[in-house]
C-alpha cells in the first residue's frame, strides 16, 4: 500500500452519537418529525441534504432550506461535541509513523469543510494530509466511489494501492466500489453489519490494535 485514506467522523474521532443526537433534535423539535434514535442512526451517511431527503422525501424542502438546516445541524453538533474532541486512541502515533515512512495520507469524508476544519485545526493534524475530499468536492456520495477515487487521484496513487479506514457499511461499500480494501473502526457498527462486504481486512476498536502496526 502507498496511501491511507481516512473517513473522518466515527473513524478518526468517536463522534457519531453526537451527529445522531443533533439530527434527531433538528428532525423532531424543529421539523415536526417523530423519529426514534433507531430510525435516525442508520441514516448517518452521505451529505446532510441527502439525510433530509431520506427522512422527509424529495419535495419537503428547497435547496436553500436544506443548506440552512445542514449548517444548523453542524453548529449544534460542534457545540455539543467540542468538549470531547479528541482522536481515537493510537491515531496520532499512527499518523506520525505513517507520515515518517512516506505514506500518502488523505481525508475522504461526506462532511462539509466546516466540520473537517473543526477537527483538523482543532486537533492540529492538518499537516499530515496531502489531500482532502469533502462533501463539497463530489457530486455523488458514498457508497458511490467518487470520494475515494478523487482522493487517490489527488495523491497520484492507483486505487489498488490505497487502504481505506472507515466505520460504516456504506463507507466500506464505497471503498469496495473504488477497488480498495478497508479496515473498519467499530465505533458505530458491529462486524456482522459488514458481512456482505468482501473487502474488509480487519475490525478494530481503535488504532492501538496490533493489526494497525502491521500496516506500517
Amino acid at each position: 500500500m502507498k496511501a491511507f485514506l481516512f473517513d473522518l467522523n466515527g473513524t478518526m474521532i468517536h463522534d457519531m452519537d453526537y451527529h445522531t443526537s443533533a439530527w434527531q433534535h433538528i428532525l423532531n423539535h424543529e421539523l415536526g418529525g417523530n423519529f426514534s434514535w433507531e430510525e435516525v442512526k442508520p441514516q448517518m451517511y452521505g451529505k446532510n441534504q441527502e439525510v433530509l431527503v431520506r427522512m422527509f422525501g424529495p419535495d419537503r424542502f428547497t435547496a436553500a432550506e436544506m443548506d440552512e438546516l445542514a449548517v444548523r445541524k453542524e453548529q449544534r453538533y460542534q457545540e455539543e461535541f467540542r468538549p470531547h474532541l479528541q482522536l481515537l486512541p493510537g491515531l496520532l502515533d499512527f499518523l506520525t509513523a505513517a507520515h515518517q515512512r512516506g505514506m500518502q495520507l488523505a481525508i475522504g469524508s461526506a462532511a462539509i469543510p466546516f466540520n473537517i476544519d473543526f477537527v483538523l485545526d482543532g486537533l492540529n493534524i492538518r499537516r499530515y494530509f496531502s489531500a482532502i475530499v469533502s462533501a463539497d468536492d463530489v457530486q455523488r456520495s458514498k457508497p458511490h466511489p467518487e470520494t475515494f477515487l478523487k482522493a487517490a487521484q489527488l495523491l497520484g496513487v492507483a486505487p489498488s494501492e490505497c487502504l481505506v479506514f472507515e466505520d460504516v457499511p456504506k463507507g466500506a461499500e464505497a471503498a469496495l466500489n473504488a477497488g480498495m480494501q478497508t479496515v473498519i473502526l467499530t465505533t458505530t457498527h458491529q462486524p456482522e453489519e459488514f458481512s456482505h462486504l468482501p473487502n474488509v481486512l480487519h475490525f478494530a476498536p481503535d488504532f492501538q490494535d496490533p493489526f494497525m502496526q502491521s500496516l506500517l
